[in-house]
């Protein structure tokens, strides 16, 4: 399934860079969503709840409002980001996992609880690349019509 993943990225215009990116995201998520899965996280709702939880203290948006910012409609967000907004994402899901397992998260509130925590993390981490660059890590473009790779060679 996983080369067959990034063989569909690679037909669709990605770079290895950013598909390697992705991947390593992808894993990442699914490493978080076992955790929750034995703590006493119930179904896509509170996956749901959970991811926009991180998402709002990463980057300061539910990913139903990033995708507005980008333009999406049924569209997976992730597969539009750039390079930055996956790295921040993987660390608002990476620091989430690890917060969630020392501190034995339970149930639904206290998962809320760590991946306010982890996603913070990832947005205070954003807010300093920002500040010391100038410019805002989230983005508007999308993949749409262009492609990611074409764009990263227009940059």
């Amino acid at each position: 399934a996983t080369q067959r993943t990034r063989e569909l990225y690679k037909a669709k215009g990605y770079s290895e860079d950013w598909i390697e990116k992705r991947m390593r995201g992808i894993a990442i998520r699914g490493e978080l969503a076992d955790e929750w899965k034995k703590r006493d996280v119930k179904g896509e709702s509170d996956y749901a709840i959970l991811t926009a939880e991180i998402s709002k203290a990463a980057f300061g948006l539910t990913p139903s409002e990033y995708k507005q910012v980008k333009g999406l409609k049924q569209q997976n967000l992730r597969d539009h980001m750039n390079d930055l907004e996956l790295i921040f994402s993987m660390l608002g899901e990476a620091a989430s996992t690890e917060i969630t397992r020392k501190r034995d998260a339970r149930g639904l509130d206290e998962n809320k609880t760590a991946a306010r925590k982890g996603g913070r993390i990832a947005g205070e981490a954003r807010e300093k690349l920002e500040a010391e660059t100038g410019s805002s890590v989230v983005s508007s473009e999308n993949y749409l019509v262009e492609p990611e790779k074409t764009k990263r060679l227009k940059r």
